[in-house]
């Protein structure tokens, strides 16, 4: 197996020089002219840490040469002929852990991300309930108690505002949701709900419901709430598709909790315009239902594909849901809880292994992570060696000592910057100093050698990956208070941090034969863009702007 770590990069001066050495040697790609080149720019190939050209060729959809001498003496005719002015460029970027269909759903909702204080939510949520038809669910949320000081909101803060209008809105972490009380009453929830398998149902002194829900009990109550019909839910994908495109973001990977993006992702291919990519993964427990589409259908083509499979295994750190070795610091009462019942995970992992298909854990807490990791290595043991490029979502809180352990039992980390400076806020309250030592690790994952996709888990961040690289080179928290950096030693050099983005998320997805790099024989997706983000002030990545996305060649934004 290839090791995705910068020892094993290429780290070649940029220019054309280097990209007509390294890729004119392509037989197949001189027996036709090209159809288009894209010339005078600063292109960065992704093939390597400093590997940039000035020129690439296409033939079709795919690159076939790189380089001014390589493309000038592929040209005929009928060869278009580009001119970037000088412009930087780099492959299309790959968010490898996104709830698209989910995230898609929050444009246009109402959003408590700024609201900070109990007035501020309550404001939120009145003013979109009076804009809303009575009896219609206000939806949406991204809520952050964290940012009035910690206490949950409850039914009573919203009952009065909301009359007529359900409500049910979800915290930004996607792990608890507050329902009013008419939401209760419409959904059949009461006092005598019974207790969540993998979840939390708050209740106050007296027992009563206070509206919040958590993990496997959000779930349920979120399960209850009408669903919009595959045609709304196609609509709304395209706008998150626009909304993506306009971010540099040619490809996601839906690391599924539901088949919701699955099913419209294929809808929406088999309608002939899908002008993205879709790496469609599904609930682990529904393996085998995967099983049979794979028979019968094959892993779908270079727009949408499958053959991924999501657990999560305990929940999160804001709700208090991850699983630790030691309790919380601001409520010693729980050390987390799992979502899935481990002897459970480690049957559906071993029998979905086996039958080939890559599996992504959602792991939170140190004692989750070492957890899944004795999972995977027991799933080597007894199924036997081979390239399963098993994930660990988020493998946030590790111990010092497993770190090593991703790269040597060959365990992808598929982690998200921007929790790492969002979360760096107020994570101290909840493990202390020494815990967070080794939080967001990024770094440290990179220098032993593992492989690392960076994502953001959208709609908890932005679907944006240029908020992401701001957050990995800097770490700097979101309330300003770390200029420095957030445990600078994890800042990630923005080459390595591009490349997570790129080749890495190739790599995570099994897409590498087509995507990641501009090489020849490689799909020509590609970001133009108004800076070379390699050579800015780190302060100012997230102010730069796509000039225009480009997939298999074609201009899908700009």
């Amino acid at each position: 197996m290839t090791r995705f770590d910068r020892r094993s990069f290429l780290s070649r001066a940029g220019g054309a020089a280097a990209g007509t050495f390294l890729y004119s040697q392509a037989a197949w790609a001189s027996a036709t002219p090209v159809d288009t080149i894209y010339t005078n720019g600063r292109i960065w190939t992704g093939e390597g840490r400093t590997v940039f050209t000035d020129a690439i060729g296409l033939v079709g959809s795919r690159v076939v040469a790189l380089g001014q001498e390589a493309t000038r003496s592929l040209a005929g005719k009928a060869t278009r002929v580009i001119d970037l002015g000088g412009a930087f460029v780099t492959p299309g970027f790959t968010d490898c852990h996104v709830h698209f269909t989910m995230g898609s759903a929050t444009i246009g909702q109402p959003s408590l991300r700024q609201a900070n204080s109990r007035e501020a939510f309550v404001k939120v949520v009145a003013d979109a309930a009076k804009a809303m038809p009575a009896g219609e669910w206000l939806l949406g949320g991204n809520w952050d108690n964290d940012s009035w000081g910690g206490e949950l909101p409850n039914r009573d803060w919203i009952d009065g505002v909301t009359p007529q209008t359900p409500v049910a809105v979800v915290r930004y972490d996607l792990h608890m949701v507050v329902v009013n009380s008419l939401g209760l009453k419409m959904l059949g929830l009461g006092d005598d709900t019974p207790a969540v398998a993998g979840g939390v149902i708050e209740r106050d002194a007296k027992g009563r419901l206070t509206g919040v829900f958590k993990d496997a009990a959000k779930d349920m109550v979120l399960g209850r709430i009408p669903e919009p019909t595959p045609a709304q839910r196609d609509a709304t994908n395209r706008r998150g598709i626009q909304l993506a495109l306009s971010r540099g973001v040619t490809q996601v990977h839906e690391t599924g909790i539901d088949w919701n993006t699955f099913e419209s992702a294929r809808r929406m291919r088999a309608s002939g315009d899908l002008p993205f990519r879709f790496y469609a993964m599904i609930p682990l427990r529904d393996w085998k239902k995967l099983d049979a589409i794979v028979k019968a259908e094959g892993r779908g083509d270079e727009f949408v594909r499958w053959g991924g499979c999501k657990v999560v295994f305990d929940g999160s750190l804001g709700s208090r849901t991850a699983l630790f070795y030691e309790p919380y610091l601001d409520d010693p009462s729980t050390r987390g809880i799992t979502v899935t019942d481990p002897d459970e995970m480690r049957v559906l992992m071993r029998e979905a292994d086996a039958a080939g298909y890559q599996i992504a854990t959602h792991s939170i807490g140190d004692r989750a992570n070492d957890m899944v990791l004795d999972m995977w290595a027991e799933v080597a043991r007894i199924n036997g060696v081979r390239d399963r490029r098993g994930r660990i979502e988020h493998a946030q809180h590790l111990n010092p000592a497993s770190i090593g352990r991703f790269a040597e039992q060959g365990v992808i980390a598929s982690v998200q910057p921007f929790h790492a400076v969002d979360d760096g806020r107020w994570a101290v309250r909840r493990i202390g100093p020494e815990r967070l030592k080794t939080t967001y690790a990024f770094e440290s994952l990179i220098k032993s050698g593992a492989h690392v996709c960076f994502g953001s888990d959208w709609p908890v961040a932005p679907i944006d990956p240029l908020t992401g690289l701001k957050a990995a080179v800097l770490r700097e928290t979101l309330d300003g208070a770390n200029p420095q950096g957030w445990y600078p030693e994890q800042r990630v050099e923005i080459h390595d941090a591009m490349l997570c983005y790129t080749r890495g998320a190739a790599f995570a997805g099994r897409s590498e034969a087509d995507t990641g790099t501009l090489a020849p024989g490689r799909l020509a997706d590609f970001v133009v863009w108004d800076r070379d983000l390699t050579a800015i002030d780190p302060e100012t990545l997230d102010k730069a702007k796509v000039v225009s996305t480009h997939l298999g060649g074609a201009k899908v934004y700009g």
